[in-house]
């Protein structure tokens, strides 16, 4: 394989590829990037067994055909590091060679055979969404995900569609987050009976891949795993394996206290009481009261915060303690203007805050 790239598109590719490629020993191989090159382009090929993808490098000329093996970490490097608009690969079973116009770099390579297939997206019964609201509704959930794994199945984002509207659902069993859309089905049936979990780092990725709004993602949901194309990339994952709460329960009960926020002024003062917030509690008091909102929060070796701000709140006085960080969370991640609306019961029970109709984040008080 002999090719000319673009050295920011490649390393822009190989940053996204590399997300991919095996953190761990799982199989000496899996640390590296599988590159084919053709007469069409050049194609990324990485995966850790779980997660695959394959990624479209663009402006690639191909002087010689063929797949060469090429050390994932150390190519990063190179790319990162070289000044050059323009970089020569050159690579066989042996070695692989990055050369500049002043600098060379000779890698290790292996046999590409030995590199498992990443597949291509062949599904004909697929889902389809436009990527910009894909892309917003993935950041509005996938931060709520659980880190580790526990009884539940909520280490992953939980996908549900039927009827064209398309909801994406995180917990990590002290918050919930959940954002709607609308998608196109291409005779792809409905979800409902099966719970497709996609990992948080399928997801993550993901994300990265959407970087143009106005294209379309084709979503292809199997029994037992997930794959999703853009324009560029094809990205395959093994789904989270177990049962997801039942979290309809929480979401369907009728809250009687409706607090309209205003966004941008809310995360300003939740930051504020933050900073005194102790590090084991991380517990701030809200306090509501007609036309203002009280926030008070203190640590043992932190120190005190106390701060208010305005609200249309005409209803009897609530307290109600959060960790700051979930709301915080939440708030960094809708657009300063948005519409926000806290609706609750009391003190001692979920509250739920609300962003227009697509989109419902729960969070547990802190008692």
């Amino acid at each position: 394989m002999k090719a000319t790239c673009p050295r920011e598109g490649l390393l822009s590719a190989c940053q996204i590829a590399g997300a991919a490629v095996a953190a761990r020993d799982v199989k000496p191989i899996l640390s590296n990037i599988k590159a084919i090159a053709n007469k069409s382009g050049c194609t990324l090929l990485a995966t850790d067994l779980e997660l695959g993808i394959r990624l479209e490098v663009r402006s690639v000329k191909v002087e010689e055909a063929g797949d060469a093996i090429l050390p994932a970490a150390r190519l990063i490097a190179i790319l990162r590091e070289a000044t050059d608009e323009e970089l020569v690969i050159e690579a066989n079973s042996d070695a692989a060679v990055v050369r500049g116009q002043f600098n060379e770099f000779e890698m290790p390579s292996e046999n590409p055979g030995d590199f498992p297939d990443v597949p291509s997206f062949g599904d004909d019964k697929y889902h389809e969404l436009p990527a910009g609201p894909l892309r917003d509704m993935i950041k509005r959930t996938v931060f709520a995900a659980a880190r580790d794994s526990t009884r539940w199945a909520v280490n992953g984002v939980l996908w549900e569609i039927a009827g064209g509207q398309v909801k994406l659902i995180a917990t990590d069993s002290r918050r919930l987050a959940m954002a709607s859309g609308t998608g196109t089905s291409h005779g792809a049936g409905d979800t409902k009976g099966h719970a497709h979990i996609v990992p948080t780092k399928a997801m993550t990725l993901l994300e990265r891949l959407l970087q143009d709004a106005g294209e379309s993602v084709k979503i292809a949901l199997r029994p037992n795993e997930a794959l999703f194309q853009t324009e560029r990339a094809t990205l395959v994952t093994r789904l989270v394996e177990g049962r997801f709460p039942p979290y309809q329960e929480l979401l369907g009960k009728k809250l009687p206290v409706k607090i309209p926020l205003d966004a941008n002024r809310f995360h300003s003062a939740v930051r504020q009481a933050n900073i005194m917030a102790g590090d084991e509690s991380k517990r701030v008091g809200f306090k509501f009261a007609k036309n203002k909102l009280l926030l008070e929060a203190h640590g043992h070796d932190t120190g005190r915060a106390k701060v208010e701000m305005p609200l249309e709140y005409e209803g009897k006085e609530l307290t109600i303690n959060f960790d700051a960080g979930f709301l915080i969370d939440m708030l960094r991640i809708l657009p300063t203007d948005a519409a926000l609306t806290l609706e609750m019961l009391d003190g001692n029970t979920p509250a739920v805050f609300k962003s227009g109709p697509d989109y419902v984040y729960l969070v547990m008080p802190l008692t």
